[in-house]
């Protein structure tokens, strides 16, 4: 199938645009459609551009520009064998996982590279006889302008199955196809730990520079109190990991997270929340951190740092919609 698969990449941001320059690597670039918003005239005009400290600069991909899935799936009826959902896990109506059904037939596998915990149920239940492989994607990359990515330092994908009971085979397929576009996979047998290991640097410090409009490195040096806060709000990830089964999800893999920021120079790290605040965009709030008090809340342990956090955080998402 890697020779001739055909791909659709939803939500072709940073993320997308990258995924569709290794796979063009793999894949004739005519079987690699992506749909775009924002950036649609620029990469339907140009392709994309990668400059990258891995690959090179001024890297090019002209993969099929499209706007939507459904002018996707019209212009080809031929199945996609693979779903690519690259976009911000956001609460939308209809949700993604509705959006993407013209895209999908009895032999197409979904991919899932967004941040989060929880979000595979709805495209479970839409499409129980899929494949359906849930990623946790470690890749620094940002779209510059329209269609232009920089991308820095590593670009590693973990993948497993959904649910961790599944067949492995479908996420060993599609690490073929990646690593035959020369990107850097592991596939595992339950994926989730790996989401929750990134949860733990995500779910604290993506809403606490979104608040403090501050990068990591920044707020810890805020106060005397800022290490030992985010310190706390990581233990509180912890425990829920814990409850969930993770016992991993440890005190050495926590001290390991927080101290990656706190070896930083100011200002360090700005996360994608905390971009998205300034911008005034939706945050991945609901995925970051709000499925991760309503776990906590369902398995009876204490948030409460983290519920003031969630407010907080929804609040000022709200506030960008309602701002005149």
């Amino acid at each position: 199938m890697t020779s001739t698969a055909r791909v659709l990449i939803f939500g072709t941001g940073s993320i997308g645009a990258t995924y569709a320059f290794v796979l063009s690597r793999a894949l004739p670039a005519s079987n690699i459609v992506t749909v775009c918003r924002s950036n649609y005239d620029s990469a339907s005009k140009d392709g994309f551009t990668i400059n990258s400290s891995l690959w090179g600069q001024n890297l090019k991909v002209r993969p099929v520009v499209v706007r939507s899935v459904e002018e996707a799936a019209a212009a080809d009826p031929s199945p996609f064998d693979y779903v690519l959902i690259c976009s911000k896990a956001l609460p939308t109506v209809p949700s993604t996982a509705e959006l993407i059904r013209p895209a999908i037939s009895p032999k197409t596998t979904i991919v899932l590279i967004q941040n989060g915990i929880a979000i595979e149920e709805p495209y479970a239940k839409l499409y129980p006889d899929n494949p359906l492989l849930s990623t946790v994607v470690y890749l620094p990359a940002s779209q510059t302008s329209p269609g232009v990515i920089l991308h820095k330092e590593v670009e590693l994908l973990h993948i497993g199955s959904y649910p961790a009971s599944s067949s492995i085979e479908p996420a060993n397929r599609f690490a073929e196809l990646i690593k035959s576009g020369g990107g850097t996979v592991e596939v595992h047998q339950d994926v989730q730990f790996e989401r929750w290991s990134k949860l733990l640097v995500n779910t604290s410090w993506n809403p606490i520079c979104a608040l403090s409009r501050s990068p990591d490195a920044k707020v810890l040096h805020s106060s005397p109190e800022a290490k030992d806060l985010v310190r706390d709000v990581m233990f509180e990830i912890k425990a829920v990991a814990n409850a969930c089964g993770y016992e991993k999800i440890d005190t050495a893999l926590v001290d390991f997270q927080l101290g990656r920021a706190t070896i930083r120079e100011v200002p360090g790290v700005a996360p994608s929340m905390l971009a998205d605040a300034l911008a005034g965009r939706n945050m991945e709030v609901e995925a970051i951190v709000g499925s991760v008090v309503r776990l906590a809340r369902d398995h009876g342990v204490e948030t409460p740092m983290l519920r003031t956090i969630y407010v907080l955080a929804t609040a000022l998402n709200g506030s960008f919609s309602h701002a005149s």
